[in-house]
């Protein structure tokens, strides 16, 4: 047995202490840990009796909440696998279940398809009294490093996501490492809204399990409400969130028409009790970053991808503005000499994809289980890790100059009235950038500056021609961000490709 597994902690001894909030724009939702993990255990007994068992798989595609929770620790109590399913990615359906081997699935959207669950009849089945003479105790479980606990789905820009089962040594070596470096305990109260079907923020719900600290779950749409409601001391987001934030700081600084400051903003905005800021998942703008610490807020970047869990982190003691953090412990990262980044762990995820197209695997595992992530950047003398851009985004001009677009990019976005920045080579010969405005009507004027400035610092090569400014910004309900809030590169050339190749369209360098 893996005496520190947290994993195996969680299916065996129950929480001392700590709670859990599930906060929605009508309002909050608290339960003690003790009492949630009393309530996945009916649950788990429950489930157990409509036939779920060890090596079975449950799907879960539905928001938020706390019935995804209770699903996904029955599920533990049991061995069996969950199947995180972001509701607008998939839709409920008897062919989403074979093709996934589903045995239930558990969702919040209409659906008449066989072996389909509401996931409102959650509740009742894990709060319903049990009769003591009816209950069996559920059978002592036990998770080995290499068992798979979750299936989780890349929230890649192009084609179907591909299928990565999560093994249980991942989970725990990532959770150790992180645990090592920032302390968390009783007191402390983790922010997180991003989907539960993304692994990593079901991460702060384990860590509450046995740290006993508190974890409030929200939703991107409720989170401001529910960060001034909540108070954490901890926020876990990725960069357009915080720079959503930073422009609602900036607002209420302009708006308060005296001597208020930026610290003062954000203590409005994010509660008084934030011991550090934590950001990932794609590139942050470092100043953005500055604007954080400058008010108060500590805020750290880190590394990972969905193969291979959580790689690089500042933090505390450790923090380079511009890099993404030292490596953490259980992993190694090894730089090619073309640049190109690769990860290698103690506990890989794992060593191929589940569901994927033909060669997926082959491309992005070596069969040690070390990741080819694809991204180039290098490790300075200090040990920690820079990085700078994909090596699929590296755009060759005719005359043979590579150009990385992530510096040139990250240059625009400085600029408050652009949310992002996507740059394009229609002819081989210049940069065009497609831009998403922070605001509509887009500041043509502020964004025309930033074209300006961007290029002044620029090599020859390097300098923009014209900015395509987008007359909806990109969300994920447009299809051009994903889940996790980067853009997709591929859905943004097709959807202003004949302005992106109309050279008198946007605004063009003076």
């Amino acid at each position: 047995m893996n005496d520190h597994s947290v994993i195996n902690q969680i299916v065996s001894t129950p929480p001392l202490g700590g709670r859990i909030s599930f906060s929605r724009l009508d309002g909050t939702e608290t339960m003690a840990l003790p009492e949630l993990y009393e309530q996945a255990g009916r649950l788990a007994r429950r489930l157990r009796a409509r036939g779920v068992g060890p090596g079975d798989r449950i799907g879960i595609l539905a928001a938020n909440g706390p019935e995804w929770v209770l699903l996904d620790l029955a599920a533990l109590r049991l061995k069996a696998e969950t199947a995180g399913l972001e509701p607008g990615k998939f839709a409920p359906s008897a062919e989403l279940m074979a093709r996934y081997d589903i045995k239930l699935l558990f969702t919040d959207r209409p659906t008449d398809a066989p072996g389909t669950v509401p996931i409102s009849e959650v509740r009742t089945l894990a709060a319903e009294p049990e009769d003591p003479a009816e209950t069996t105790p559920l059978p002592a479980v036990e998770w080995a490093p290499r068992d798979v606990t979750t299936i989780k789905f890349t929230s890649g820009s192009t084609g179907t996501p591909k299928g990565l089962g999560a093994t249980v040594g991942s989970i725990d070596s990532s959770l150790a490492a992180v645990q090592e470096i920032f302390e968390h305990k009783p007191g402390d109260d983790l922010f997180v809204f991003l989907p539960l079907s993304l692994l990593q923020q079901r991460y702060w719900i384990y860590s509450a399990l046995v740290h006993g600290h508190d974890v409030t779950v929200s939703s991107y749409e409720a989170a401001f409400a529910a960060l001034r409601r909540a108070k954490p001391t901890v926020v876990m987001g990725v960069p357009a969130f915080y720079e959503t934030a930073r422009r609602q700081i900036e607002a209420r600084v302009r708006r308060s028409g005296g001597p208020a400051t930026a610290g003062e903003a954000a203590r409005q905005l994010f509660g008084d009790r934030i011991r550090y800021l934590w950001t990932g998942s794609a590139p942050a703008d470092a100043a953005m970053l500055r604007f954080f610490t400058d008010a108060g807020l500590p805020i750290f970047e880190g590394y990972g991808l969905n193969e291979t869990c959580i790689v690089t982190k500042n933090h505390p003691g450790a923090h380079k503005v511009g890099s993404v953090g030292k490596v953490l412990s259980g992993k190694e990262v090894l730089v090619d000499e073309d640049g190109v980044v690769s990860v290698r762990s103690d506990h890989p995820v794992n060593y191929r994809y589940a569901y994927a197209e033909p060669g997926a695997s082959e491309r992005m595992f070596a069969p040690d289980g070390t990741v080819r992530t694809g991204d180039l950047g290098y490790l300075d003398e200090d040990g920690f890790l820079f990085i700078r851009g994909r090596a699929d985004d590296v755009i060759v001009l005719d005359n043979g100059k590579k150009i990385v677009v992530r510096p040139i990019e990250e240059s625009m976005r400085t600029s408050p009235a652009i949310a992002e920045c996507v740059l394009f080579c229609p002819s081989q010969t210049d940069l065009v950038a497609v831009v998403s405005p922070a605001s509509v009507p887009a500041d043509l004027d502020a964004i025309a500056a930033q074209l300006a400035r961007t290029n002044a610092t620029s090599e020859a090569d390097e300098k923009i021609s014209r900015v395509v400014v987008a007359e909806a910004p990109f969300s994920i309900d447009n299809g051009l961000l994903t889940s996790q809030y980067k853009p997709k590169r591929q859905q943004i050339l097709a959807a202003h490709h004949a302005r992106i190749h109309d050279t008198k369209e946007g605004i063009h360098a003076a």
